[in-house]
Parts: structure tokens; C-alpha cells; sequence
């Protein structure tokens, strides 16, 4: 009898499921795989399985190096895996990635990928470049295939000989899972309503941001590019995030500045953008950004900096300005011509919104990925799809009381032994 294709979905932490897969999940699901979230538990990890109507694994994971603690957790990927039998694990984020791709081969699973959202060592200097460079590789090796979430990603990844072109690919035109363009059309009175919430006037040239307040997002320059910027108003939306911080001079300033606004992390930021004039992105490394393509759909055009994956989210000249990394200087020059030239401003945000919705809707980013599964699939003679197919069995025994030993014995070592349990990002 046929049976649906089992596909797990590992990350380190419940979040990135949670925010980089909203929709996705459950999309694949109806179209016929039966699909498994392994991540760390939380409350993200219970949200996402009601609302995507999918199964979910939680394994303690801890998201930075600790080889006692990682040791722990890959023994338990693999006896998981060893328990779920996929047909395919698809492996992201730094720690997930390691973990699952590594866990998935020891556990002989047919079909391994390695899902790249962007590359840390880019800007990273030393040992610990050295470092990452050497997981980097042995994670693209171990892997069947890996998907660059941005063609300029592909391009460096190739350039670095991680992995060869035959194995490397990106979904559609990239990103993780599109965007939704109809969440950011301004609404008539929007963005009056919302200058008014944040206390910003109605005439003021509103530069914005939304993301990580980190060091790799071009902070600095974004301060320095502002103060020659004057009778402008800045809006930041986000969160402090302390595992690169902004320096703090930088940090200081900008929370004391009159005409600077931090709303902190919002559930829903898609209203923000109607506040603003122009989106600023300097960011120094990206994967596939979404907040340079949920600015486009909001009619903004973006100034951001010239590297991995923001190359890929600007199209320069047509859907905004891309300009040096680091260099402040020639962001606030592009972020004045928007300001003197409304016109110009206006033709850049209407380009940006209709390439949204033509190449980065959600479902276009779901069919690749179905496109993708299926081909792979077919290639190792595994089940294809298919709504009506019953899922596959739960195997019992052995493996499951292996599992469950494990478990018992990491808790007890981590009780006695271990560190303090890390907070998801964003707690205080």
C-alpha cells in the first residue's frame, strides 16, 4: 500500500520554524507529506503545531558551542530519526544544521538537505572563522543537497568550494517563505494613525528599519548615516540582541535621541512600515532578508548595503539603492536623493511592490520547495506525495526505549552538571 513521504524539518530553536515556515508546513501537509517539526521545545514549538496541524519532536538543543550538551542532543537526533524513518531531513540554522544533517546520516536517511540561510563566517575573523569554515564544509558534504536560500548565497557558497554546482540550488527566485505583499498595502489614514502612535509628525521624512539591533545589521553606519541627515525622524522596530551588540556609544545614542524612535519587538510589524518614507538595510551579511521585501510591499523603496542576499532582495535602481557595506557616507547620500526626489521614491516603491508579488509570494516559494521534494523523491524511488495516502506507521520498540533512556540521562546530567538553560532571544 502507498504511503505518504516522511519529511523532518530540523532546527535549533522553535522560532525559526515558527517565523520562516508560517504556512508552509501546513501547505505541504495537505499536499500530501506527512511532515515532522524536531526542534527544542517552547511555546513557538506548541503554537506552530496547532496552528500548522503538523507533528513536532522536541530535543533540548542549546544554540551555542557545548560539546558535552551537543553530543547529548546528536545522540538523540539519531535515535529520533531512527524511530521516525523519514524519507527526507532538512536541516537549517547553525546549530540545527550540524545536528540534523549529521544525525539524519547516521540514522540512514535516504535523502539529506542542508538548508542555508546565510553564512556567519562571513563576517567573522580568526579562530573562529577557522572554525566555521570546517563545519561549514563537513555539513555541505554529509548533505545530499543544499539550498541557498539567495542566488548571490549560491554564488559565494561555490565560490568557497563548500559544495559543487550539481548539489547546490536555489528554490524559485529564494527567500525561506516569501512574503505576503497584502499585509503591507497602507490602508487610507494608515499612515497618519500610526505616525500619531509613535509620537512622529505628520510632515517628517521617516527613515526605517526592522529587524535584530545587532552589529552585523550596519548599526553603526545607520547612526552615523543619520546624524547628517537633519529634520529627519528615525524608526527603528525590533530588539536589542546581545549576542552582537551594537556598540555602546552607538546603542546610548540612538535611545536617547529626540527623533529617534525604538518600539521594541512587536507581534505584528507589518503597520510600522506605513510610517515611513524610506527603508534603510545596511546590514553587512544576509541570507535572503524579508524585511528589504516586506518594505517593498509596503511601496518603499530600499537603500541597503551591497552584500550576500540584500543584492538579491534590491534590485538596484529599479526597487531601490544598493551602496558599500560600511560605508555611511554613501547611505545617507542615497537615502537624500529619496528624500529631495518624491517622484523617484515613489517609482522605486510601486517596482518593489509588484516584484514582490510576481516572484515572492508564499505559494510561489511552497511550490519550489514541493518541486524540489518530489523531484527528490522520485530520484531515490521513495512515495511521491499524495493527499489520500495514509501516513506512515510509528515504529515501536527497541528504538523507542532507547530514546527514551537517553532522555532520562541527559536531564539528569544537565541537572546536576549542565549550564543554565538558555532563554529563547528576546527574553530579558
Amino acid at each position: 500500500m502507498s504511503r505518504q513521504p516522511r519529511v523532518v524539518f530540523v532546527s535549533t530553536h522553535p522560532m525559526t520554524p515558527d517565523r520562516f515556515q508560517r504556512g508552509q508546513l501546513r501547505w505541504l501537509a495537505e499536499r500530501g507529506y506527512d511532515i515532522t517539526v524536531l526542534t527544542a521545545p517552547g511555546d513557538d514549538l506548541d503554537r506552530l503545531s496547532v496552528r500548522e496541524g503538523v507533528s513536532v519532536c522536541p530535543i533540548p538543543m542549546a544554540r551555542t558551542i557545548r560539546p558535552a550538551d551537543d553530543l547529548v542532543a546528536l545522540l538523540r537526533v539519531v535515535l529520533a530519526l531512527r524511530r521516525l524513518r523519514p524519507d527526507v531531513v532538512v536541516a537549517g540554522t547553525a546549530k540545527g544544521s550540524l545536528l540534523g544533517v549529521f544525525g539524519a546520516r547516521a540514522a540512514g536517511v535516504p535523502i539529506v538537505v542542508y538548508h542555508l540561510r546565510g553564512l556567519r563566517l562571513e563576517t567573522t575573523q580568526g579562530g573562529l572563522r577557522v572554525l566555521l569554515t570546517v563545519l561549514e564544509a563537513a555539513t555541505a558534504h554529509t548533505a545530499d543537497r543544499v539550498w541557498c536560500n539567495a542566488p548571490s548565497l549560491r554564488a559565494r557558497y561555490l565560490a568557497d568550494r563548500f559544495a559543487s554546482p550539481a548539489d547546490c540550488v536555489v528554490l524559485g527566485s529564494g527567500t525561506s517563505n516569501g512574503v505576503r505583499a497584502e499585509r503591507f498595502t497602507v490602508e487610507p489614514g494608515q499612515r497618519q494613525a500610526e505616525r500619531a502612535r509613535w509620537g512622529i509628525p505628520a510632515d517628517a521624512f521617516v527613515i526605517g528599519f526592522v529587524g535584530r539591533f545587532a552589529a552585523d545589521k550596519g548599526f553603526e553606519e545607520l547612526w552615523n548615516a543619520y546624524l547628517t541627515l537633519p529634520d529627519s525622524w528615525l524608526l527603528l522596530v525590533g530588539d536589542w540582541d546581545d549576542t552582537d551588540p551594537v556598540p555602546a556609544a552607538v546603542a546610548d545614542a540612538l535611545r536617547a535621541h529626540p527623533s529617534v524612535v525604538v518600539t521594541g519587538m512587536l507581534a505584528d510589524p507589518a503597520s510600522a512600515y506605513a510610517a515611513m518614507d524610506v527603508f534603510a538595510f545596511p546590514s553587512r551579511r544576509e541570507g535572503f532578508p524579508n524585511a528589504p521585501l516586506e518594505a517593498a510591499a509596503a511601496h518603499l523603496p530600499v537603500v541597503g548595503a551591497r552584500v550576500t542576499g540584500t543584492v538579491d532582495a534590491v534590485v538596484d535602481g529599479v526597487t531601490g539603492s544598493l551602496v558599500p557595506p560600511r560605508d555611511a557616507l554613501s547611505l545617507a547620500s542615497a537615502i537624500q536623493r529619496y528624500r529631495d526626489d518624491p517622484d523617484l521614491r515613489r517609482r522605486h516603491g510601486e517596482a518593489g511592490h509588484a516584484r514582490v508579488w510576481a516572484e515572492f509570494r508564499p505559494e510561489v516559494v511552497w511550490r519550489a520547495i514541493d518541486a524540489e521534494l518530489a523531484r527528490l523523491l522520485a530520484d531515490q524511488h521513495l512515495p511521491a506525495p499524495d493527499p489520500a495516502a495514509p501516513r506512515a506507521g510509528r515504529p515501536t520498540g527497541w528504538v523507542v526505549r532507547a530514546t527514551a533512556r537517553v532522555d532520562r540521562w541527559s536531564r539528569r546530567l544537565s541537572h546536576r552538571w549542565g549550564p543554565a538553560p538558555e532563554r529563547p532571544p528576546g527574553t530579558p
